[in-house]
């Protein structure tokens, strides 16, 4: 007989179970005679019997779908060592998904002594792997959780599970100066990697691993031997887990420990290497490595650990192999790095250096770099010019992916290609002289030396030919912006704003008044399917043969611009239909979730991962009305789980329950707001391209101010 010990939550607990902020709990301890009383805890920060808080929470309507990703979450944070369980739980997840469907399935319904007996099993097959976990000791009161993520991965599989392990652990690490790399920036990273014949590395090392995106990335692009190492167990064991559910056919080595002080993997020479260090670190061995071999440039000073982090690189790879790293802009200039930079220049151990916009990766009011290094072949003749990309826009402006990877990937091809003749990009790139870069300061800052270099770029005619198409370009759209800003009369509600009843997704989803679909991430192993449960079908078109609406698009508003490489391999994709409504899953710091009706013309696109499609029964529901109300602030804010990785659960979204008329005026007026804020993002857009467009011009002396030379 399964036992189910007693849990108990706090006020924080309870308003993540109920979708609702901590004051709406206050007030309902306040309001409610009928409320829980604690049942622990202190005055301060009591506890509450969690059967006792569901049956309250159940009976006001205010209990939203008990998913087993909640039920995971609630018995990892009501149970004493919810962290190290967490941990000991991550090669379980592994463990499960590498069981044939059937088997799987049949998990949660064992006795708990039979479902111990298998963990207990399955862990001694597979600790080796795992840091962290080789002492792991599952105990009867683990059989609970045990259940709860088994059942989450036979529902939402291997890799959502880990992400609800990775939320509870993210608790109990605390800042560690180490932050996760995001999946395009670590895409752009593994394409860095690629040489001018298109070859990828076979064999490539993290030594700051973390959760193993920047690996997941290389072994996407075609690395076969993945090599990691993070100074915190949780982070390497998720590492582990994490890769072996991406990338099941490659050799994966990871380890726990600090790389600077305890290299794992000493003797090891990479093809390749990928690196986001620890930014700020000062206390990282300077004192304890003064004398270590690795420092062929010069000993980095205490304040400089990422130079220390450059050398460990360079000292893994082979002659000629390259190593991606992140890197805080201020390594480019900082004085007391300026001889370890000189010396990475003159030997030609640095290739490029890429500026990239704010946004792009934590910390996010940064502007960070990424250098590219390449181990000096002491048979070949040093390089005489260095790579400098500013790919941030002069102006603040929304980050776009896809025009970050392709002004950083349309000048080092061709720089990797033929260096001697590469000629650079007017305010872009340039080829830098190795010459001009070792001056007294050795400043590597991208935006300082290419607004220098490419003066001589400039073409004149060309420069006055471009803006004149964007200024009738921009005339074009403040025409169309001041088109549909004419009516802003709209009409007040009665004293107080309208009050309607609501349903959530999974009820509409239940009734058949929609369906929802979505394309199952890279590394997720299992078939999309519709959330009835049917299978989505595989569309017998190939994935090259069409583009792919993919959520950068969405929050873009954007046609559809993915590209096979932006498809998962091996699992069924939706194709999008006409009037069908897109909402962003992931939500971004700062913004809440975008959404979008498709129109007839995207029609026939795949659906690219993290986006959810709900195909309305439009004789019940209007398509606009129900994009507009699905991406309400309030109600997306009450949708959201995680921490690390925010994602919007679907099933939990409420829609007001209104007749089909007045849903057709709703969405009447969401439409008009679309284009209203479609037609102003293009018109600023266009201002900022043609505002840096003249500036260019002007500074550098290719345009005219109007009426020079006129009397």
């Amino acid at each position: 007989m399964n036992q189910q010990a007693s849990a108990f939550v706090t006020a924080a607990d309870i308003s993540r179970l109920a979708g609702v902020t901590r004051a709406t709990v206050s007030n309902w301890r306040r309001r409610h005679p009928d409320f829980p009383a604690p049942a622990g805890g202190t005055d301060i920060s009591p506890t509450y019997d969690l059967d006792a808080v569901r049956a309250w929470l159940s009976a006001r309507g205010q209990l939203p779908e008990d998913t087993p990703a909640d039920r995971l979450r609630t018995a990892l944070r009501t149970r004493p060592g919810g962290g190290e369980l967490a941990l000991h739980l991550l090669p379980v997840v592994l463990a499960a998904a590498r069981l044939d469907r059937g088997e799987r399935e049949a998990l949660p319904s064992l006795r708990d002594d039979a479902l111990l007996r298998w963990v207990r099993s399955a862990a001694d097959d597979g600790a080796e792997g795992f840091p962290g976990t080789e002492d792991a000791v599952y105990t009867p009161e683990a059989a609970g959780p045990l259940r709860a993520l088994l059942q989450c991965v036979v529902t939402d599989g291997a890799e959502a599970a880990t992400d609800v392990l990775a939320e509870r652990l993210l608790e109990d690490t605390g800042g560690t100066g180490t932050y996760l790399t995001p999946r395009p920036l670590a895409d752009l990273m593994a394409r860095l990697l690629t040489d001018s014949t298109g070859a990828f590395p076979v064999s490539v090392l993290d030594p700051a691993c973390g959760t193993g995106s920047l690996l997941a990335a290389a072994a996407s692009a075609g690395a076969t031997e993945l090599h990691g190492q993070d100074i915190l167990a949780a982070q390497a064991a998720q590492a582990a887990v994490r890769l072996r559910l991406s990338a099941p056919e490659a050799a994966i080595t990871v380890c726990t420990g600090d790389s600077l002080r305890s290299d794992a993997f000493k003797g090891l020479t990479a093809d390749a290497v990928l690196c986001n260090p620890p930014y700020g670190v000062r206390e990282w061995g300077h004192d304890d490595l003064a004398y270590d071999q690795r420092w062929a440039y010069g000993v980095p000073p205490k304040g400089e650990p990422e130079l220390a982090w450059v050398q460990h690189c360079l000292a893994h790879l082979a002659p000629g192999g390259r190593a991606v790293l992140l890197m805080p802009p201020a390594v480019a200039e900082r004085t007391a790095g300026r001889r370890i930079r000189a010396q990475l220049v003159r030997d030609g151990a640095l290739r490029a250096v890429v500026s990239l916009p704010q946004g792009a990766a934590t910390p996010l009011h940064i502007g960070l770099h990424l250098w590219v290094l390449e181990r000096p072949d002491p048979q070949a003749e040093a390089p005489g010019t260095i790579l400098l990309v500013d790919a941030a826009p002069s102006e603040n402006r929304d980050l776009d992916w896809a025009t970050v990877d392709g002004t950083v990937l349309s000048v080092w091809r061709p720089y990797l290609t033929d260096q001697d003749g590469f000629t650079g990009a007017p305010g872009i790139a340039a080829a830098m002289p190795v010459t001009d870069l070792l001056d007294e300061a050795v400043d590597l800052t991208p935006a300082r030396r290419i607004r220098t270099a490419s003066r001589q770029a400039l073409r004149p005619a060309l420069l006055s030919r471009q803006a004149s198409e964007l200024y009738d370009q921009l005339s074009r759209t403040a025409t169309d912006l001041v088109g549909l800003s004419t009516d802003g009369n709209w009409p007040p509600a009665d004293d107080r704003p309208r009050d309607w009843r609501t349903a959530t997704v999974s009820d509409l989803l239940r009734g058949g008044a929609l369906s929802l679909l979505h394309t199952t991430p890279p590394g997720r192993q299992t078939r999309s399917r519709t959330r009835s449960g049917q299978p989505q079908p595989r569309p017998e078109a190939e994935p090259g043969a069409r583009p792919a609406l993919t959520a950068a698009d969405l929050f873009e508003n954007r046609p559809a611009s993915g590209t096979e490489a932006d498809l998962p391999a091996g699992v069924a994709l939706p194709l999008v239909q006409a009037s069908d409504v897109l909402l962003t899953e992931l939500l971004r710091v700062g913004r809440t979730a975008v959404a979008r009706v498709v129109e007839p013309d995207e029609a026939g696109c795949f659906l690219g991962p993290h986006l959810l499609l709900f195909r309305p029964d439009q004789r019940r529901l209007d398509p606009w009305f129900l994009a507009g109300f699905l991406a309400a602030e309030q109600n997306v804010n009450a949708a959201a789980t995680g921490t690390s990785i925010i994602r919007v659960d679907p099933r939990r979204l409420r829609v007001p329950l209104l007749p089909l008329a007045e849903q057709q005026r709703y969405g009447a007026a969401f439409r008009s707001l679309h284009e209203l804020r479609t037609a102003a993002r293009r018109a600023d857009r266009t201002a900022e391209d043609v505002t840096r467009l003249l500036n260019i011009g002007l500074t550098g002396g290719a345009l005219m101010p109007r009426g020079h030379g006129s009397a």
